[in-house]
């Protein structure tokens, strides 16, 4: 079994820190189930990385672009241009809430915060809740 070094690796990946990179990237992926390239020989994920590398069997641009895309938080999407997909006539189309034609909007019911109050004023209950506990059975079952 012969060793892998930086020295094997970085004429294929010129930055030593990229390579780094790239390397750990695919370690990663390794360890999450992605196929091996090369003859495994009882090697570490590193070290398979780093021999992919090595003997090319792991398009450099593919590995980059995979880490790229691992590490961007908003990933921007092509949208289509405005001749690709044809235009929808607006009488074909239905009304959307809000968008189109007022009078097909459903009305919705809006509470003030007064009205509320008072809904909820009118539902509380006229005994006492005192009484709750007074109960001369309920002491004797303590």
């Amino acid at each position: 079994m012969a060793r892998v070094t930086v020295e094997d690796c970085v004429d294929k990946v010129e930055n030593r820190f990229e390579l780094v990179l790239l390397a750990a990237h695919r370690a990663r992926a390794i360890s999450g189930g992605s196929a091996i390239t090369i003859e495994a020989e009882r090697d570490k994920n590193p070290v398979i990385a780093l021999r992919e590398i090595a003997e090319q069997t792991v398009r450099t641009e593919d590995m980059r672009e995979g880490m790229i895309h691992s590490l961007q938080k908003n990933v921007e999407v092509d949208e289509p241009e405005a001749g690709a997909a044809p235009v929808v006539q607006s009488e074909r189309r239905l009304p959307m809430l809000g968008r189109d034609d007022t009078s097909s909007d459903i009305q919705i019911d809006v509470l003030t915060e007064e009205q509320l109050l008072r809904g909820l004023e009118s539902m509380t209950p006229t005994e006492p809740s005192a009484a709750i506990g007074n109960n001369p059975r309920e002491r004797g079952s303590r």
